[in-house]
């Protein structure tokens, strides 16, 4: 359904214009022609959709993604119908991505599609894997279930992110006022420092000599230093649009030290519990695996997962492959062999993506309580640096007046 912009003149003569939405330009004709309308013009809208006045683009926050998915289901259970639902929904959302794109929903269900295939023209609010549930619950029955697991499964991809957030806060504060204070030194204070030991013609030691260079060629040339950190960014940027390159440095992150293991750990917390929610929602499995291929966010387990749904066509089991990929603990391999074997591979994948949250979250803890004191120590150092690189030709100057 599209949305039509009009030019026309009411039975009274005035000139009128409005939108509305329909599924052809000639049906927009045969409504304002009911309405006894004199058509002018009528034109499809192209560009960003506005609401309020503002621009609607980029996707909702993940809170009110779990607020809807919990009100949805609590609706849904009560026995209220899904075009009431969507309806009470979109007077009451406050982001404004995901009330546009309620109120595009509720259009096309209101028109005959399906509550899945609504969903689906809506890729910037509703992922792939929030698309197939919802057509699995469709499918089976079960809206309100599915909803339900939805918001559980929305909500601990945001403990993860918030943990993350909250254990990073600090160490990122004390690296930002260390670079602050070590500009502020180069280009305000040490400037000055020497300007008075060349008024008063000190002899500079070679540590302070090299000091004031660095500070006079960043004070004269600080566009140079901006332009190689903007360049390095866009080559980055650049090589990581290439498929080589964006595998590459996926690789890399995986690989990184310190950082890489809890990258990895993410990541298989990430593929657990998606797989794990999708299955429980009955979501077969070489479609959830397509799903989940899509939605890694790294190249490097999306290969992986891809040759697994290989593995598995040709009749292999799913732990084969995985355990192959030397990518995924020998834990995660074994849980979903006896997941397989028992017929529970699901509760499995929860079980793993539990597990791997506390490692997360714990590995995090670890990182924040080491960066604190390299940060620190490094601050120490430099400011030691740079005080004892000017107090030496003070020294100096005082040991020759005396």
């Amino acid at each position: 359904m599209a949305t039509f912009v009009y030019d026309a003149i009411d039975p009274t003569g005035r000139s009128v214009k409005g939108r509305i939405d329909a599924d052809s330009e000639g049906l927009v004709l045969a409504k304002l022609h009911d309405q006894n309308f004199h058509v002018l013009s009528v034109n499809e809208e192209k560009g960003v959709p506005l609401v309020f006045g503002q621009k609607v683009s980029g996707s909702p926050k993940l809170d009110a993604l779990v607020i809807f998915s919990r009100q949805f289901a609590t609706m849904i259970d009560a026995g209220i119908s899904v075009l009431k639902c969507l309806d009470l929904l979109e007077s009451q959302v406050q982001d404004v991505p995901l009330k546009f794109a309620l109120g595009g929903v509720r259009k096309d269900v209101k028109g005959g599609l399906s509550l899945a295939d609504s969903l689906a023209k809506h890729p910037n609010c509703f992922n792939k894997l929030y698309v197939n549930m919802i057509r699995a619950a469709e499918l089976g029955g079960i809206l309100d279930t599915i909803l339900d697991r939805l918001a559980h499964f929305l909500e601990k991809e945001k403990e993860i992110r918030d943990k993350i957030k909250s254990a990073m806060m600090y160490p990122i504060i004390v690296l930002v006022f260390a670079l602050a204070i070590t500009l502020a030194l180069f280009f305000f204070v040490l400037p000055k420092f020497k300007e008075i030991f060349e008024q008063m013609e000190v002899e500079m030691p070679p540590m302070t000599a090299a000091l004031f260079g660095i500070s006079d060629f960043m004070v004269s040339y600080w566009w140079v230093f901006l332009m190689m950190i903007a360049g390095a960014v866009f080559a980055v940027r650049q090589y990581g649009l290439t498929t080589k390159g964006r595998y590459n440095l996926d690789k890399l992150k995986l690989r990184a030290p310190v950082f890489g293991e809890l990258v990895l750990k993410i990541s298989v917390s990430r593929f657990t519990r998606t797989f794990g929610t999708l299955l429980a929602a009955g979501v077969p499995i070489m479609r959830s695996m397509e799903i989940i291929g899509e939605t890694t966010g790294n190249a490097v387990l999306t290969k992986a997962i891809n040759d697994a749904r290989s593995a598995i066509r040709e009749g292999k089991r799913l732990s084969t492959p995985l355990e192959e990929s030397q990518l995924f603990p020998p834990m995660v391999t074994h849980m979903i062999d006896v997941g397989e074997e028992t017929g529970r591979l699901s509760e499995m994948l929860v079980k793993v993506a539990d597990f791997y949250d506390q490692e997360v979250d714990a590995r995090v803890k670890g990182l924040t309580s080491l960066i604190e004191p390299i940060l620190i120590v490094f601050l120490g150092v430099l400011v030691g640096f740079i005080a004892i690189s000017i107090m030496a030709p003070m020294f100096k100057l005082v040991s020759e007046i005396a």
